[in-house]
């Protein structure tokens, strides 16, 4: 008989997570005594400690590091089975997550989860922000199933099939009181290079990660999200290409400029991505709801102040 439980993963897990029995137990909607009771059993039935008690603090022992490790295989492949099973019977996923490129906002969406809702109750859906090709990443490690406005062309080695659907356009801005508001001319990489740039940090953890419009040996403030880079450039802490739909506003009341660069940014390409081969009536009906609704302009929009 097998001495360990998907339960007991479970409730390893939350310990190690939130790091005390009381914590876990609240997420878990369980009584302390309950998951003290499954991990002494655990122990018992390995004949290891799993944890180190330190009053109501524990950590995981090296046992028990490994336990969890290799456990939380066991329950990915586990949630994966009960997905796949679940829409083997109904068609539908347990659970579906779309990633979006961070400057893109779920808000946009709104309309369209609606009416995902009121055609069924079946699936959980998730949401997931991500930074250049962390966005392909989240797909191609399964933490998303749908991208919708995944940035710049995904990475080679294939499983996964794109649609384009919409575009971003970039203009370059300082503001006012920036070292280089007064320039008349073109600014060159020579100008560029003697200021501070403002730039996304790629979110990838495996995948190689993208600079943009960075100039080697640059003095760069890098940033989680583009939300966060358009408040410092306005703020007067750097330079940098923003997208043209967020800054129009503040061009016009003079509280960023724009500024001619010999090297323009080129219009970003967003994309439609999903892995090759995969079906699901979630994964169908968003692919349809997407190519109808062209929501990426909405998406933009709200994404400035996301």
């Amino acid at each position: 008989m097998l001495k360990i439980s998907l339960d007991a993963l479970i409730t390893v897990d939350a310990i190690a997570r939130r790091g005390s029995f009381s914590a876990a137990a609240k997420e878990l909607f369980r009584v302390p005594s309950t998951i003290s009771y499954t991990v002494s059993k655990l122990e018992e039935d390995l004949g290891v400690q799993l944890f180190e008690r330190f009053g109501p603090r524990v950590t995981l022992t090296q046992a028990g590091e490994e336990l969890l490790k290799e456990g939380r295989y066991l329950l990915k492949a586990a949630s994966d089975l009960e997905s796949r099973v679940r829409r083997v019977a109904s068609g539908w996923e347990t659970e579906f997550a779309i990633a979006m490129d961070s400057m893109l906002s779920p808000i946009g969406l709104v309309s369209d989860v609606e009416a995902f809702y009121q055609t069924t109750d079946q699936t959980r859906l998730r949401f997931i922000k991500e930074q250049l090709s962390g966005t392909w990443e989240a797909l191609l490690d399964r933490r998303a199933d749908l991208l919708v406005g995944a940035a710049g062309e995904g990475p080679s080695g294939g499983g996964y099939t794109t649609e384009l659907i919409g575009k971003v356009s970039f203009v370059f801005v300082v503001a006012p009181g920036h070292p280089l508001a007064g320039a008349t001319h073109p600014l060159s990489k020579g100008d560029l290079m003697a200021y501070r740039a403002v730039s996304v940090a790629d979110s990838a953890r495996l995948l190689q990660a993208r600079t943009v419009g960075l100039l080697f040996g640059q003095n760069t403030l890098s940033v989680p999200d583009m939300q966060t880079k358009y408040r410092l450039q306005l703020a007067g802490l750097g330079f940098g290409f923003l997208p043209e739909s967020w800054v129009k506003a503040d061009i016009d009341a003079g509280t960023l400029l724009l500024k001619e660069v010999e090297e323009p940014k080129p219009d970003e390409n967003l994309y439609l991505a999903w892995r090759t081969g995969e079906e699901g009536a979630a994964l169908n009906w968003w692919r349809q709801r997407v190519r109808a609704t062209s929501p990426i302009s909405g998406m933009l929009l709200h994404g400035k102040s996301a």
